[in-house]
């Protein structure tokens, strides 16, 4: 089986299409996996080094809605169209699996044009353009979130790596917090903005980090790559990393309280076993992941785009999992009148963490792989049973192919999580994906350290 894969531009359409990618390999290790991207994405970068081809086609941005700005894109778009189509046809293509972004539009109307079957997976609560055109032209399409408004979708949950969903934030914190430079016996507050870092959320921090730390919690502080010294400045010598280890335990423990800024985390799996709680940006992986390793946060969503950050966060602060505040609202004041209690109150995390689990969804990758599969072969199926693209052999009367089936969604729902939903009166209790794992993400507090 050979898939492609459209989720180029941010992380956040990448990190759901490379978390597929390996779910695909994990259930079959001879499927053939072809991501598409551009050369100003960060999959120039992320793709090859999860080990998977990457094809670069002409970037064509598009408006986030349907305005008269579209008619200037239509030449590029051909352009992009034309060499999507190469690719599908060298690779032999049997399926185009598009998560939104840039790559998606020409990906989506070339794979229409070269009759490969398109399945769309939209990962915010508000579909872009990409997806909504991709809606129309497949009756295959799932969702990240359940309230999502898309043409034929299905509620499935965001894929996110197996080394975030796997993980045991409780029985690996100890050695994350060593890995950092932390002391094991204190609470943890991790605070990021994404891979560039959030310029408001180090302002923030900067004004409150001496009040947090003489409260007794360390902090976890990862800057972004051009904001590093920045942070340092704010609040006197922190540990710069990456350094030798050595070196960060000497840093560490030369403070009673610990606050360690670095300026990019490559393993984020022990960030989040070194926490006990977060302040971060609302992406829609971001949620996914701290909802399925049960670390409760509070929320900044980013003041621009369409707000759907916002809607990222807002079920999760709805059942206890986190806090909300926009970032026009983000102080130091905020932070040590708001937070600082929380982070303070070892209960109150606690039953935040275990809110924020019963929201997470932790195998909707292999979900999402169980789909595919199960689309190419009820694919195949239906073009077998209908020779020479439909039409009757001779001496044959006309016969309907066979109806390609839907895959099975997944039990339960982001809101009943799978663990504790029972099924309906007359309904069989539906398998589980290969290698099948709960819903939620245990939520535990480390009480003691």
């Amino acid at each position: 089986m050979r898939v492609v894969l459209a989720g180029g531009g941010s992380a956040g359409h990448i990190e759901p299409a490379l978390a597929l990618a390996d779910a695909l390999r994990e259930a079959d290790s001879s499927i053939q996996v072809t991501c598409l991207g551009t050369a100003r994405g960060l999959e120039t970068r992320l793709v090859p080094l999860r080990g998977y081809d990457l094809e670069l086609i002409p970037a064509v941005p598009l408006p986030r809605s349907v305005t008269p700005q579209l008619l200037t894109v239509p030449g590029r778009l051909a352009g992009a169209i034309h060499a999507t189509g190469k690719i599908l046809d060298r690779v032999r293509a049997d399926v185009l699996v598009g998560f939104g972004g840039y790559v998606a539009t020409p990906a989506y109307l070339a794979a229409k044009r070269h009759n490969v079957p398109i399945v769309v997976h939209e990962a915010n609560p508000s579909a872009g353009i990409a997806n909504r055109l991709g809606a129309r032209l497949t009756t295959y399409v799932f969702t990240g979130q359940p309230d999502t408004k898309l043409r034929n979708s299905r509620y499935l949950g965001l894929p996110i790596r197996r080394q975030i969903a796997d993980l045991d934030r409780f029985a690996l914190g100890d050695k994350a917090r060593a890995h950092f430079g932390l002391r094991p016996d204190l609470p943890v507050l991790l605070v990021f903005g994404g891979s560039q870092g959030a310029k408001s959320l180090n302002r923030a921090l900067a004004g409150a980090a001496g009040a947090i730390r003489s409260a007794g919690v360390q902090i976890l502080h990862v800057t972004g790559p051009k904001n590093l010294a920045e942070s340092q400045a704010a609040d006197g010598p922190a540990s710069p990393g990456p350094v030798p280890a050595s070196a960060v335990l000497a840093t560490a423990a030369s403070s009673a309280v610990p606050y360690v800024a670095l300026p990019y985390v490559d393993r984020m799996d022990l960030a989040y076993a070194a926490a006990d709680f977060a302040l971060c940006r609302a992406g829609a992986m971001t949620c996914a992941e701290l909802t399925a390793v049960g670390l409760p946060a509070a929320y900044v969503p980013l003041p621009i785009g369409n707000g759907e950050q916002r809607l990222n966060a807002l079920p999760i602060v709805q059942h206890g999992g986190g806090l909300l505040v926009e970032d026009a609202e983000l102080t130091a004041d905020w932070i040590k009148t708001s937070l600082l209690p929380v982070l303070t109150n070892i209960d109150q995390v606690a039953g935040m963490s275990e809110a924020a689990a019963a929201m997470g969804r932790k195998d909707a990758d292999r979900w999402l792989a169980k789909a595919v599969i199960e689309i190419v072969a009820a694919e195949q199926a239906s073009t077998a049973a209908s020779p020479a693209g439909g039409e009757p052999a001779p001496g044959q009367p006309p016969q309907a192919a066979a109806p390609a089936r839907r895959p099975e969604a997944p039990p339960g729902s982001l809101f009943t999580p799978r663990s504790t939903r029972q099924p309906a009166r007359g309904e069989a209790a539906r398998p589980q994906p290969p290698g099948g794992q709960p819903a939620s993400g245990g939520g535990r507090h480390r009480h003691a350290r």
